[in-house]
């Protein structure tokens, strides 16, 4: 009698714990590759969007500049910029401050403090899902592990009762329950590497929104970027 092995013999024979086991390995796969593609397509449209960075100082003024961004509110350079224009124009509101705990702050400091909450926002919303891919890669490898040692129990324990012990017998069971550890590896080696490269790319255009916030604040506390090249900006118009 032939004996089939493969995942269909290892889900038609395993018990419930073997299949709890391989359905969680499929769903932590199918987890990670939809945060992997998702957030993959996210650093694609950022790094896209830093392009504008250029034109928005090549611009004659901060609203045309600012319409270089387009109108995407989820734009990170664009909530920059209305975050530093915010953050000067109250400033330059007459009594806005007083009375309130940022009378003692003066220009730089108030502009510094709401750019960088700007920036954490923004480096909130690139790191979002991250921790899924993180878990993953670290957890999938014991999780198979795990169904292995289960599978290779209850193969042991079922060649015991027959008693037999041959190689045939022996093999079939002790190389399915082997698989599970096959597949935890096969889950966590993309999270990892899609890991790996997305903290590397979010820290690219992490790089260029620190460089853009400290143009804007060089721009709103003296009136222009600090930049190689650039020497002159025209000052800000209010909306």
């Amino acid at each position: 009698m032939e004996t089939q092995f493969g995942l269909l013999n290892t889900w038609t024979q395993g018990d419930i714990v073997t299949r709890g086991v391989f359905l969680l390995l499929l769903a932590m796969s199918l987890s990670s590759w939809a945060v992997i593609l998702l957030k993959a397509l996210d650093l694609r449209r950022f790094r896209a969007q830093s392009q504008s960075v250029e034109r928005f100082w090549s611009a004659s003024d901060f609203a045309t500049g600012l319409a270089q961004f387009g109108a995407q509110e989820s734009h990170p350079f664009r909530a920059l910029a209305l975050e530093g224009r915010d953050a000067s124009a109250h400033l330059g509101q007459e009594g806005a401050g007083r009375g309130r705990l940022q009378d003692g702050m003066d220009t730089s400091d108030w502009v510094t403090r709401c750019l960088r909450n700007s920036i954490d926002e923004s480096t909130a919303t690139m790191q979002s899902g991250l921790a899924v891919l993180a878990s993953v890669g670290s957890t999938a490898p014991f999780v198979g592990l795990f169904g292995t040692v289960w599978g290779i129990y209850h193969a042991l324990m079922s060649i015991g009762l027959t008693g037999h012990a041959s190689i045939d017998k022996v093999a079939g069971p002790i190389g399915e329950a082997l698989v599970m550890t096959a597949l935890g590896l096969a889950v966590a080696i993309p999270a990892v590497l899609g890991y790996n490269t997305l903290v590397r790319g979010n820290k690219g255009v992490l790089a260029k929104l620190n460089r853009f916030a400290h143009d804007l604040h060089a721009y709103f506390v003296t009136g222009a970027r600090v930049a190689a090249g650039v020497r002159k900006v025209v000052a800000l118009k209010q909306a």
